[in-house]
């Protein structure tokens, strides 16, 4: 209790020191620079955080909270935090409704604590534009994905095969866009090592160890359909604005397709904090391009990145699969 106490007290400081602007973006600050005269953002970073990919319809078009507003949803985070980190029951009954669902408990999860905050804004959501801090999807398309389709062309039912799974399932990519792009904190392992040389940079992402390379001051490569796309950049000031297109037909962001144009700008602020904004176009599935904005710190000195053993020890695809061919032997039984 001590302890959760404690990271309270630390959530609501850095809560008023945001409100009054302490953070490091002080008017005299000049961004470092790598020996290439680039704004030197190497180092590891976290976008961590419980703000919501999309705004809660309840707030409309309420863009930011005021200092009294994020303190209170702040300590509503670490108050569901304390509640899940209680310790299990083990002579707890199994569950009457038969849902087994959740697969991990609050020790595994790393969200943050703290609303997002963008400038002199505390944000209600990541998505800022359009103003109701929502994807506009045209109507009939699926924000989960596209449907798969096998070898021999057919549709595939979500259980016919390792195909039709998730990527992040498959351990191909990482789950919820964390790798990007966009790049978005996820339930855990919301950590990413940034890499520059002269004509690179490279994002190297915690979750499923993504590692997606930007070619500086290059074109697209044509015929090319890439996990996490093709991504080509250049700086401009303190900011690094990479575009991203040639998706792979397997990858999908929010129903996008391979033709989605994806942008983003990673704006070095402070020595500690990067501000990175997106924008999403895609014509096919959004009635308009949206945009969003996440603040990303840097880790404490000696943090390391750490390998996310995907597979070790994971027997749910198996198991999912062997299930639906169980469910199937036992219809056709009937």
């Amino acid at each position: 209790m001590k302890k959760m106490n404690r990271l309270k007290g630390i959530s609501l400081s850095l809560a008023a020191l945001c409100a009054f602007g302490v953070y490091a973006a002080e008017e005299n600050w000049e961004a470092p620079r790598t020996p290439f005269g680039h704004p030197d953002m190497q180092g590891i970073w976290t976008n961590a955080t419980q703000t919501p990919l999309q705004r809660p319809r309840e707030l409309g078009t309420k863009r930011a909270f005021t200092l009294a507003e994020s303190r209170a949803q702040e300590q509503q985070w670490l108050d569901y935090i304390e509640q899940r980190s209680q310790p299990s029951d083990p002579d707890r009954p199994p569950p009457e409704d038969g849902n087994t669902d959740l697969g991990y408990d609050n020790f595994w999860v790393d969200m943050g604590t703290s609303v997002i905050r963008i400038g002199d804004e505390l944000r209600t959501s990541i998505i800022i534009e359009p103003e109701n801090g929502r994807i506009p999807l045209k109507e009939g398309v699926n924000s989960f994905g596209r449907t798969r389709i096998g070898q021999d062309g057919q549709r595939l039912g979500p259980y016919d095969g390792p195909e039709a799974r998730p990527l992040g399932e498959r351990c191909i990519m990482s789950f919820g866009s964390s790798g990007g792009p966009p790049m978005l904190p996820v339930m855990y392992n919301n950590n990413y090592q940034i890499v520059q040389t002269q004509d690179y940079v490279v994002i190297l992402v915690e979750m499923v160890h993504d590692a997606r390379i930007v070619r500086l001051d290059d074109t697209h490569m044509e015929g090319q359909h890439k996990w996490l796309g093709d991504s080509v950049g250049y700086y401009e000031g303190n900011s690094l604005i990479v575009e991203t297109t040639h998706f792979n037909p397997g990858q999908s962001f929010a129903g996008s397709t391979p033709d989605a144009v994806i942008r983003e700008r990673f704006t070095l602020v402070a020595d500690d904090k990067i501000e990175y904004r997106f924008t999403v176009e895609d014509e096919a599935v959004y009635t308009e391009p949206f945009t969003g904005e996440i603040a990303m710190y840097r880790r404490p000195a000696g943090e390391k990145m750490y390998e996310y053993a995907c597979h070790e020890g994971n027997y749910a695809l198996p198991g999912i699969l062997a299930g639906a061919r169980q469910a199937e032997m036992n219809a056709s039984d009937n």
